[in-house]
């Protein structure tokens, strides 16, 4: 089939490729200025040309994708997948990983991914959400002699995955209802969704922000997430990066507020934040909010087992970007100061702040204003910056 487009006869190629490398492609061609079906070609040309043997690529649920090749290319492509002995959409997922390692972008250009996490409620990862991507969305020029220390400007996106839905409630919106698009739809049933997930996304408001900082907010369906999650038919481990990969073009960062819980959904959200393999160490990963007292550090132990359950059987690496202590009040005593120390004492992952236990937190969410909006200049929203810090490569 000919290309509609000038520049010679063309062949239309159809087949299947996940979304994460679908995503990437186009990131990356659009970064390099160059046309998809120009890289695709080219990747196809160096696979081709490859003797080596190559490490095979997770295809499972893999989207439909066409594009056009010159002519003929098409057919030598398939002739060799038979020759290997490989899928033509394994074939297809080789080529487009060898375009990728072979033109690397800026590690600045690729959108990063928090996943604010941890098994047991109530530590304040919605908190620590909403403070994290405020603090990355943050003009510097309005911290003023600050700026220098600052990190911010940055086009963030902050995710309510959790069904309970605080962090939507706490800035004044509502969840979606169930039955309409949502996160979840998009999960589990995207080939029939018809709304683009990105306009679901709501701006969070405050002269700080600039309008770079929005929302995704809470579905309630989301309950029911674990057990669609278990008869849903593709990867259900790559279900949040398959809804959200279309989004990434359009943000630096992804910030994800996770449910307390260990099931599907959390595993979902592990992957999402694991190292890509175009990605350096550090870039994306997990921020663990905890509290300085024995029950937080029982159920880090259990967000560790299944963190290293997901590295073990998906062969991946998921960093864990640092620990936050949060509402921290050493007027509670030695089990306050001496848990503070035991976090401490970790070394890895660091602890990137220390949050106080004090009003304005409780304050911005009694009046549905971002923290860093309604009090730029507290601790907690100093806190809120450092974590920012602390999670960006240096």
């Amino acid at each position: 089939m000919a290309s509609p487009n000038e520049g010679g006869e063309r062949e239309k190629l159809v087949s299947k490729l996940p979304a994460h490398l679908q995503q990437a492609l186009k990131i990356r061609a659009a970064q390099l200025q160059t046309d998809m079906q120009d890289a695709v070609a080219s990747g196809i040309r160096t696979w081709r040309n490859c003797t080596d043997m190559l490490p095979t690529v997770n295809t499972a649920g893999a989207d439909s994708f066409g594009t056009y090749l010159p002519e003929g290319l098409y057919e030598a492509f398939k002739e060799d997948c038979r020759d290997r002995g490989v899928s033509y959409i394994q074939g297809l997922a080789q080529a487009v990983v060898l375009w990728l390692a072979d033109n690397p972008a800026d590690a600045e250009d690729s959108t990063r991914r928090f996943i604010v996490c941890n098994q047991k409620g109530g530590v304040g990862k919605t908190a620590v959400s909403a403070g994290l991507a405020q603090a990355l969305a943050e003009d510097p020029a309005a911290l003023g002699a600050s700026a220098a220390a600052a990190i911010g400007g940055l086009r963030v996106l902050l995710v309510d995955y959790d069904p309970q839905g605080h962090l939507t409630h706490q800035l004044g919106l509502t969840a979606i209802p169930a039955g309409e698009e949502s996160i979840v739809t998009h999960m589990l049933h995207r080939e029939q969704t018809k709304q683009p997930l990105l306009d679901l996304t709501v701006a969070i408001g405050g002269d700080r922000f600039g309008g770079r900082l929005r929302i995704l907010p809470a579905a309630f369906d989301a309950f029911l997430l674990d057990s669609a999650l278990t008869v849903f038919r593709g990867p259900r481990h790559a279900a949040l990066e398959r809804a959200l990969a279309p989004l990434e073009e359009h943000f630096d960062v992804v910030v994800v507020d996770s449910p307390p819980s260990l099931g599907l959904a959390m595993d979902a959200a592990l992957y999402y934040a694991r190292q890509r393999d175009d990605e350096k160490p550090g870039t994306s990963g997990l921020v663990i909010p905890v509290e300085a007292e024995d029950t937080s550090a029982q159920a880090y132990g259990m967000l560790i087992q299944q963190i290293e359950a997901q590295s073990r059987d998906f062969d991946i690496a998921i960093d864990q970007l640092g620990l936050v202590v949060n509402k921290f009040d050493s007027r509670r005593g030695y089990i306050a100061t001496s848990s503070l120390e035991k976090w401490k004492s970790l070394g890895t992952p660091s602890v990137l702040a220390v949050i106080p236990d004090v009003k304005e937190q409780r304050e911005a969410v009694r009046t549905q204003r971002p923290l860093l909006d309604y009090a730029p200049d507290c601790e907690q929203s100093h806190q809120m910056r450092k974590i920012a810090r602390g999670v960006t490569p240096a």
